[in-house]
This record gives C-alpha cells, sequence and structure tokens, in this order.
C-alpha cells in the first residue's frame, strides 16, 4: 500500500524548526557521501512544462515532480524505500515553500552574524512569508524591514508575517530602505533584474538571494556578488546551468565557479563560514530535490507512526520485475 499525504498532513507534521534541522541532517549526509541530489531536470510540451528534481538520501530515493501550465503549479513528492518500492506520494506546495524557507534559515544559521538583528526582505509573495519565518527562527532578530511593489500587498504581508514571527515588520517606501540597515537580507522575487545595489549592503551583512532559478535571469547585481567574501550554494552543478546572479558576475570577472562553496561543506565543517565580522557572505538559493526528499521522509515516517494519511492500493502488476527495456 502507499500513503498518500494531503498539503494538510504536510502543514500537520512540518514545523520550521524541524525542517531547519532536516536540512542541516541532509546537509551532513551529503557531505559524509550518503545522499546524492541531481539537478532540476526540465522539459516542455506545447502547453505545459514539466520540471523535476531527483535526490537520494541514506535508504531512501525520491523526486519532487511539478507541472507549469494554464491552470497553475501543481507539486508532488514521490518517496521510494530501500527494496524500490513506492512509499508515498506527498502534495507538496506546502512542502516547497517551508523547505525553501528553511534553506535560508539553515544557511544563515551558519553565515550570518550572530548578533543578527534586522532583516531586510525584498519580496511580499507565498515564498517569503517562510524566508522571515526561518530567519527569526535562528537569528535574534529584532525587526524586519519589508519592501514590494504593490502597496495593499505589502501591508497585507506585514500583518500577517509579524503576527506569525512575533516581530515588528515595517513596510518601507524603497528597496534601499530595506537593505542598509540590514544584517541579513532575503530576495523572494520573480524579478529579471537585480532588485537592490550591492553597494548599498552594510558591512557584515548576508545574503539570501532565493527568488530565481532562471539562467537567464538576475536578482541580484554582480556587485553584491562581488563584495561577498564566501558565495554558497545547494548544487553546483544545477547553479551553473540555473544562477543567472552567479552566471552574470562570472562573465564580468567578478566571480570563478571554483569559488563556489557547496552549503553542506559549511555546515559539515570542511569549509569555513563566516570568518570575520565585516565579512559579506552569499547564499545562492535555488531550490533541490535533496531538501524536498528529506522533508517527505520525516512526513511519511510521522504521519505513519500517527496514523495520517490515506493508503492507496496500486494494481497488482506494479512492482513485478520488467523483462524489458
Amino acid at each position: 500500500m502507499i500513503r498518500y499525504l494531503t498539503e494538510a498532513d504536510v502543514v500537520a507534521t512540518l514545523t520550521m524548526a524541524r525542517t531547519i534541522g532536516l536540512l542541516e541532517s541532509a546537509c551532513q549526509a551529503l557531505a559524509a557521501g550518503k545522499a546524492v541530489n541531481a539537478p532540476r531536470q526540465r522539459v516542455k510540451a506545447e502547453g505545459p512544462m514539466l520540471q523535476m528534481l531527483p535526490a537520494a538520501l541514506e535508504t531512501r530515493v525520491g523526486y519532487k515532480a511539478y507541472t507549469i501550465g494554464a491552470e497553475g503549479v501543481r507539486f508532488l513528492v514521490s518517496l521510494y524505500g530501500s527494496h524500490g518500492e513506492l512509499l508515498a506520494i506527498v502534495e507538496a506546495n506546502q512542502l516547497g515553500q517551508i523547505r525553501t524557507g528553511a534553506a535560508s534559515g539553515l544557511a544563515t544559521k551558519f553565515l550570518a552574524r550572530e548578533d543578527a538583528a534586522t532583516l531586510g526582505m525584498i519580496g511580499t509573495g507565498f515564498q517569503a512569508r517562510t524566508q522571515v519565518e526561518a530567519v527569526c527562527a535562528v537569528r535574534p532578530i529584532q525587526r524586519v524591514l519589508a519592501y514590494g511593489r504593490d502597496a495593499a500587498r505589502l501591508a497585507a504581508f506585514c500583518e500577517e508575517v509579524a503576527t506569525r514571527v512575533n516581530v515588528p515588520v515595517v513596510a518601507v517606501r524603497s528597496p534601499r530602505d530595506a537593505i542598509v540597515e540590514a544584517d541579513v537580507v532575503c530576495t523572494m522575487t520573480s524579478a529579471s533584474r537585480p532588485v537592490f545595489e550591492g553597494r548599498w549592503l552594510k558591512d557584515g551583512a548576508h545574503v539570501n538571494a532565493a527568488g530565481s532559478n532562471r539562467i537567464a535571469a538576475q536578482e541580484i547585481d554582480v556587485e553584491t556578488v562581488r563584495r561577498a567574501s564566501l558565495v554558497t550554494v545547494e548544487d553546483v552543478a544545477q547553479a551553473k546551468v540555473e544562477s543567472g546572479d552567479l552566471r552574470v558576475a562570472n562573465e564580468a570577472g567578478a566571480f570563478r565557479w571554483l569559488d563556489a562553496v557547496p552549503l553542506a561543506s559549511v555546515v559539515a565543517g570542511a569549509v569555513a563560514g563566516r570568518r570575520e565580522a565585516n565579512e559579506i557572505t552569499l547564499f545562492e538559493s535555488l531550490g533541490i530535490g535533496l531538501w524536498d526528499v528529506a522533508a517527505a521522509s520525516f512526513v511519511y515516517d510521522t504521519c505513519v507512526a500517527q496514523g495520517r494519511g490515506r493508503d492507496v492500493d496500486l494494481p497488482s502488476w506494479v512492482g513485478l520485475a520488467a523483462t524489458s527495456r
């Protein structure tokens, strides 16, 4: 039997603190050779686009698959056990939101100053909410300076997120106002061009650039990358085909791909994170399948233990040895 888990099951199971811990453990496994991540694959028909993010974590393998079409985006994670059996199908819209925030939280935990107190947030959409929640979970944030182009959406975002994190969230008038005093900066937008200028960053700031995973788009400028003493990514191979931020900086001579550091190497202690208080650090977040498999595996185990989810029976031929290729 296969366990089908809904968005409600995911939300009832995954807290932000727990998910940050899951991703930290996944990084440790990756650094120890007990996990594998493969870059995102994209295929497009005349209508929809399919994107897949496969990964292996210890005894399990899985992938997130999602389609982008006229009716929106649909996310599912398929999780397989140690014998190749399909364990679960997990609805993964909320899972993706939580694990994307958690990745920025994990990077902030290892790269931001311990005394970081001000968060600058550019973007007010669905994913931006968990960016704030995750950073507040790992640093003593005392205020959030938020900017978005739509005043009504910005006001609603500030009110909702302030209640969620119990920290003042202040709407500011410009991107610059969100950046110049920030100890941690998060960007979560759909922009094709940089949303702030790197020269605005204060010494000692940490940046989570989390909105773009398109090679032809930029969310941060070359100066931001140039000023960063450490540039971390989730997966170097994936970054080379998805990070427009780093591609443009590389072409401008401000960054070398051989200097990109896997976040797992920092988490595992193989590479030093922040070394000086006045350094600027950067996490270029693209989203990887390993995060999805780690989160889905925990959701599955917890729901099985608690008797949540719905069992689905597949036809008898599923799982029989194949004789053709």
